[in-house]
């Protein structure tokens, strides 16, 4: 049984050593994204140990409250939390300055701040940068600020634009989580790209976690035929890769991408699982790869 009090049990995961190896400090520093819902909440307290980030996403269609009160409930229980502030989503300067009050007096640092779907807006910002000014005017009350990476093409943004709003943004954030992506070469183009245009806040790899089909479908439906929908326009591929059976298995992604996380000039320092609230199923993959790692050493006494 792992410290999240899942029981291990089959042959899980394999990966050969060498890239095990390679990619064992981002497991270790892996985070677990789940939508608002009152069973990932559950899933969150009964599976997952108390040192692994949660982050909390924020619907176009519920607005931000839900991802405001399940931070609160999970800072509570024990989590650091990253909720998102998505832009769109954030009605005016006011309650910008409401909504950051409510997160500083729960102790949250980390914050992650993507533009959102809502179209049209809530209100007067309509982009990351936009949130992004108003929390440095306000003395940048986080310590950490995350901002979205784009690997493969967006949906309504050209390559190049999402690149330079990675750049304009860089002086109020300190990390960047890239969206999905399923093809390692793709990843490999892209981050050595963003490093060659001076972009040097450090990368969290945003992964997939070892989704169900079926439960993917269900979860869907959960979210709202609006907020599928967006993810589907953005996401086509992904929606294949994650629905065929046998399609993809994130271990092997990350086997073929081993040399490139681990090589310093990538700048990778963790995983963002997206987990789909299939959270105790993603808790018990990382286990089972972490449980093939050979024990640590103890550190050594200083002399």
């Amino acid at each position: 049984m792992n410290a999240g009090g899942i029981r291990l049990r089959g042959a899980g995961p394999r990966m050969p050593a060498a890239g095990l190896r390679q990619i064992a400090p981002l497991l270790r520093q892996a985070r677990y994204e789940v939508l608002p819902t009152r069973s990932a909440e559950e899933a969150v307290l009964e599976s997952v140990p108390r040192d692994v980030v949660i982050t909390v996403t924020a619907s176009p269609t519920k607005g931000l409250e839900p991802t405001l009160g399940l931070t609160e409930r999970l800072t509570a229980g024990g989590f650091r939390v990253v909720p998102h502030l998505s832009a769109r989503l954030v009605r005016d300067a006011g309650h910008l300055d409401e909504i950051v009050g409510r997160l500083t007096a729960i102790g949250v640092e980390d914050v992650f701040v993507p533009a959102g779907d809502a179209d049209p807006p809530a209100g007067e910002f309509s982009s990351a940068l936009d949130v992004l000014e108003h929390l440095a005017r306000l003395g940048s009350p986080f310590s950490r600020v995350g901002i979205t990476g784009y690997p493969e093409t967006h949906p309504k943004i050209e390559d190049d634009v999402t690149v330079q709003a990675m750049w304009d943004k860089r002086r109020h954030a300190t990390y960047i989580v890239s969206n999905l992506c399923f093809e390692p070469a793709t990843l490999r183009q892209w981050i050595a790209r963003i490093r060659k245009r001076g972009v040097t806040l450090p990368l969290m790899l945003g992964l997939a976690g070892p989704v169900d089909r079926t439960k993917l479908v269900q979860m869907a439906a959960r979210i709202g035929m609006a907020d599928s929908a967006r993810f589907a326009a953005g996401h086509s591929s992904a929606l294949v890769r994650l629905s065929t059976p046998g399609a993809y298995q994130p271990e092997r992604l990350l086997a073929k991408l081993g040399s490139t996380l681990a090589a310093p000039a990538s700048l990778v320092t963790g995983l963002h699982i997206f987990t789909f609230n299939q959270v105790q199923q993603s808790e018990l993959w990382r286990q089972r790869l972490l449980a093939q790692l050979p024990p640590q050493p103890p550190p050594q006494p200083r002399s």
